[in-house]
Parts: structure tokens; sequence; C-alpha cells
């Protein structure tokens, strides 16, 4: 009788592990983002910016809350209501839920309306927690997904990196920072948005209230990394509708034609890919610098992560980190 509980476990453990792998690779054929919300009124500019670049059918939109486990709540029959209901009828007490809410408001007003649209809710155990994780998925007729998500963590931090390996996603969209750490200090404690920003293994975008400006200011220094980084930003600047200006920094006088060699060879991979570039620019001087202040007047500008881990980070630095803690407008770290 044991032989065949443990027969049957693994069975339902292999069947298990057959039905994720069949979502994450339906899942890979599809640009998903991760927007992440901490409830401030500063933190909703992540899904407008999900919205805005959200414009195609085989988009997937994700909005994510994380709350510290347990938070007061103690009620058992909690548990079996959200096992039954949506959360969002049955757990308004549940930190997050009104900010979820409030997302759908947000949405409507950028075009995403999805009062319509027929909806599944999932509640799952976590961390002995009373309420657990949660979602609220929408599916509009066309196959556009919109999902709502109170996830319970032990931190913020690592909620949304664990929501990453439930994903995988193209993009997570976090607030600016509250603070940022030196390379070092970060070692022992770096706030939410440097975590993410250095952990995660997708393109982050760090958003400030840019809604004013227009454009994509990528950067570029030749390199292959930075060439395929120059190639994914453009397809979604072009799919927004936003000109595209290119960049590259030389660091002496005598570095300068190679920086131009930079922005030419992107153009001509832009221009075979049918893609516009508005403007290409050179600069000289202190690479994280210059791109901080040329890129200011810009909706987003572009840098490519390095790929170091936070050792060689306290070693040889980190351009992409620079201008992400610098930058006064919003940044995509591509990876």
């Amino acid at each position: 009788m044991a032989f065949r509980r443990s027969t049957l476990s693994d069975r339902q453990e292999a069947a298990v592990q057959k039905t994720l792998q069949h979502l994450r690779a339906q899942r890979r054929n599809r640009f998903r983002i991760l927007a992440c919300i901490d409830g401030t009124d500063e933190s909703f500019v992540t899904v407008r910016f999900a919205a805005r670049f959200c414009v195609q059918d085989n988009c997937d939109l994700i909005v994510v809350f994380v709350r510290p486990i347990d938070s007061g709540l103690q009620s058992g029959g909690l548990q079996i209501r959200l096992a039954r209901q949506s959360m969002l009828d049955a757990g308004f007490e549940i930190p997050g839920v009104s900010h979820l809410k409030h997302s759908l408001e947000i949405l409507k007003e950028e075009g995403i309306d999805v009062s319509g649209w027929p909806q599944e809710a999932q509640h799952a155990d976590a961390w002995g927690d009373p309420a657990g994780d949660n979602k609220v998925e929408y599916r509009s007729p066309e196959g556009r997904i919109v999902v709502l998500k109170l996830k319970t963590a032990p931190d913020v931090a690592n909620g949304i990196l664990d929501q990453y390996e439930l994903g995988p996603y193209n993009l997570i969209i976090t607030g600016q920072p509250s603070r940022w750490r030196g390379e070092f200090m970060a070692f022992f404690d770096s706030g939410v948005v440097q975590t993410v920003t250095t952990m995660a293994p997708c393109s982050v975008l760090v958003a400030r209230q840019s809604f004013d400006k227009k454009g994509f200011f990528i950067c570029t220094d030749g390199s292959s990394r930075s060439m395929q980084a120059v190639r994914r930003s453009a397809v979604l600047a072009d799919v927004t509708g936003e000109p595209i200006t290119l960049f590259s920094v030389a660091d002496s006088a005598s570095g300068r034609a190679a920086a131009e060699e930079a922005v030419a060879n992107a153009k001509a991979l832009l221009k075979a890919m049918k893609i516009q570039v508005a403007e290409t620019r050179v600069a000289v001087g202190n690479a994280a610098e210059e791109i901080v202040e040329s890129g200011s007047l810009y909706k987003v500008i572009v840098v490519t992560d390095e790929g170091r881990s936070r050792f060689q980070r306290l070693i040889r630095g980190s351009i992409a980190t620079d201008v992400v803690r610098k930058a006064r407008t919003s940044v995509l770290d591509v990876r």
C-alpha cells in the first residue's frame, strides 16, 4: 500500500510538472509584464506604463501587490471564503485588495476595460497565512490577459522575485527607489527596487513620472550584448509609437570614432528591421553621467545590464546601475 501511494504521488508530481512546463512554453510566446505596486500613489505609475506597453493581444499584464505574512489576519473563515470566492468579493479586509481594485480603474483610464471580460479566481495556501496567495484573471475575447495578484511573502523584494519564477516574464516594472545603497552596503541591506533591479533575471523598468516626455533614449557601446538590447528595446518603442534616439559615450576623444561606429551599427540594425531612428548622438566623458544628463529629457532611458554579480559590481562598478540610481526619468535596464 505504501508503495502504491508513493507511485501515485510520483505520478501526480510528474503530471503537475508536465502541466507547468506546458504553461511556461505557452507563456514564452507572449509578452508578459509584471507591474509591482505597494499602495502608494507613486507606485501606480507602474500600472500606467504597463498598460501603455500592453498594446497587442499577445500581451499579458500582471499587477502584483506583495503583503507580509499574516498581517494580523486570524480568521479561518476568511480562508474558506477565499477558496470559494474572488478575493475582490471576499477579502476586502486583506491589505492590498483595495490597491489592486484601484489598478483596474487606472487600466480603464488607459483604455483596458476588463469589466466585460470572463474572469477566473484562484486561491493557494502560502506560508501558513490565513489569506495565502490569491489572483483574479481576466481574459479578453482576443486572448489578452490581465491578472491581479495578491502575493504573500516574508518580504516584498523576494515576493516579486518569487513571482518571476511563476512567470516567466519579459519585463518587471517597479516604482522609483526611495533609497539606494552603495555596492558594499547593498551586500547587507538594500531596498526593494535595488534588490529587484540587480537580481531579476529579466529586464526591469524603474518607472518615474515621465509621461509628459517623449521618446526612447537607447544607449549602446557597440558590444553584441548591447546590440541585443538595442533590438529588443527598439521593438518596444516602435510598437508603442515612441521615437528612438541612439546614443553612445566615449571615455576620451580618441574613442569618439568607436562611439560613432556603435550608433551607426545600431541604426543599420534597426533599418534592417524596418524600424526608424529619429536621431543619433555621441558624447565624450563619464558614461553614466553623460547618459543621465542627456537622457533626462526623454520618457525612457535604455541601458544594457552588464550581467555582473554583486561582487563583480563591487569591484568593477556598473554603468547600468549608476544610471538607474541617478536618472531623473524612467530607466529600462535590459537583460
